[in-house]
């Protein structure tokens, strides 16, 4: 077992590796920038490490300051956790080059699967439907507009590089796509350094539904049931729960085998994640793997029981995990609302600032992963994740009401942040009777 790791990570992500660290007598390592010198998981790692400005290029961007930090500190291993250089498969060479151990798949499948293209193109290949649309990097716009007519508009222009929602656009028509081809590739060039870009057919009203993927490199590979994660602003997730409440046993069946077929295909090894869009009638097509851990992994963990962070090390460290033999057998509900520093009311503007007063909500089936303390200030240069409030209850229901039960409880002064838009959501009686989709947000807005 690995002694020392590595968390190349901030926030709230970071404490939670810790936290699997301690369980697992591994020491653990914070890196942070100047901005998150007073951050929990700095405070509570074991040894931590200043390794920039405040600026990710400058910091969690950085791979020679976190590598040498590694050194410094004499890391066995490296845990990406999510966003910054989690699914950088040079970044994993880099690490394995210099005798660090990679928490994570091999890079050759992080690259694959991180070129959304080509990814289309491996899950065809193993059987799994694809939405309709290029084989890959669309060149020109004249190669656009003539594959937009064969697929039939709406259609989405999207970065192959793309990732949490960033680097899409909606096309509904030619104009529009010779107007904004070219500024798609621009813009996906800025985010991502790739200006790459592919066409999907626009899927009107689709539900949005993720597996919980984890394989051991060498073929073995295992599913821990579905997400629903169709709650979303701006192709940002809000709120997921499992299982889904919108999919029949059929669909549900089929898409755990349409996700067993592709990871297994791939040889996929680590914790990761096959999603998938449903139609109102049902039909399903891959959309994406995601080659790391996702924010939404507590909601698995809440009806399996399972600490999926430290299986992942396990794994990683030993080769070997008990979770590889493991039949998937969930128990109750659970939903997790991501609250955030921004504003609802001002168009969800980011509200970075100084926290005046912390009370997080507790009691049966409540669990809270957050950074958060009397006092933190929130910087401006980071994500704006505060907290994720997960509840479990034997049922749906019970769940939903421990959820409103839970962000009334919990008090965050000082800066706005999204707790009361939550509640609405909570409360809509669409949500309530599991009637929604990725729409779900602008119809309710209107």
């Amino acid at each position: 077992m690995y002694k020392k790791i590595l968390i190349a990570s901030r926030g709230e992500i970071a404490l939670r590796i810790i936290r699997a660290c301690r369980e697992l007598d591994i020491r653990a390592v914070a890196v942070h920038s100047e901005a998150d010198a007073d951050s929990l998981h700095v405070k509570l790692a074991d040894e931590d490490v200043c390794i920039g400005g405040p600026q990710p290029s400058d910091s969690y961007l950085n791979i020679p300051r976190i590598i040498s930090a590694a050194e410094i500190t004499g890391a066995d291993a490296i845990h990406p956790a999510y966003g910054f250089l989690s699914e950088n498969p040079h970044f994993a060479e880099v690490c394995m080059s210099c005798n660090i151990g990679w928490i994570g798949p091999a890079p050759d499948i992080m690259q694959k699967m991180g070129d959304k293209a080509v990814a289309r193109k491996l899950m065809s290949e193993a059987g799994l439907p694809v939405v309709p649309g290029s084989d890959g990097v669309v060149e020109n716009e004249e190669s656009a507009l003539k594959l937009a007519e064969e697929t039939g508009y709406p259609i989405m222009i999207k970065a192959v590089a793309g990732g949490g929602g960033r680097g899409i656009r909606i096309i509904r028509n030619g104009d529009e796509l010779k107007e904004l081809f070219f500024a798609a590739g621009r813009e996906a060039q800025t985010a991502f350094g790739d200006g790459g870009l592919y066409i999907e057919k626009f899927l009107k009203n689709p539900r949005h539904i993720e597996v919980q993927m984890f394989g051991d490199g060498n073929g073995k590979v295992v599913h821990l049931g579905e997400r629903e994660c169709s709650i979303q602003r701006r192709h940002q997730k809000l709120l997921e729960e499992s299982p889904s409440p919108g999919i029949s046993p059929s669909t549900r069946d089929r898409i755990f085998e349409y996700a067993l077929a592709g990871a297994r295909y791939i040889r996929y090894g680590s914790l990761g994640t096959m999603e998938f869009l449903v139609t109102p009638e049902e039909e399903i097509y891959f959309l994406e793997m995601n080659t790391r851990v996702q924010v939404e992994h507590p909601v698995t963990e809440m009806v399996t029981g399972f600490d999926l962070i430290k299986e992942q090390i396990r794994l990683a460290s030993t080769g070997v995990s008990p979770l590889l033999d493991t039949v998937f057998s969930p128990r109750g509900h659970a939903i997790e609302c991501r609250i955030n520093a921004e504003d609802p009311d001002r168009n969800f503007k980011p509200t970075p600032g100084t926290i005046t007063f912390y009370h997080p909500p507790g009691g049966p089936g409540v669990r809270v992963d957050s950074h958060l303390y009397d006092g933190y200030t929130v910087p401006p240069y980071y994500d704006s994740l505060l907290a994720k409030v997960i509840t479990w209850g034997e049922d749906r229901e019970e769940a939903r009401r421990r959820m409103i039960r839970s962000l009334e409880e919990c008090v965050i002064e000082g800066i706005p942040t999204t707790i009361p838009f939550q509640l609405w959501i909570l409360r809509n009686a669409s949500f309530i009777r599991g009637d929604f989709d990725t729409s779900f947000i602008d119809r309710i807005q209107q």
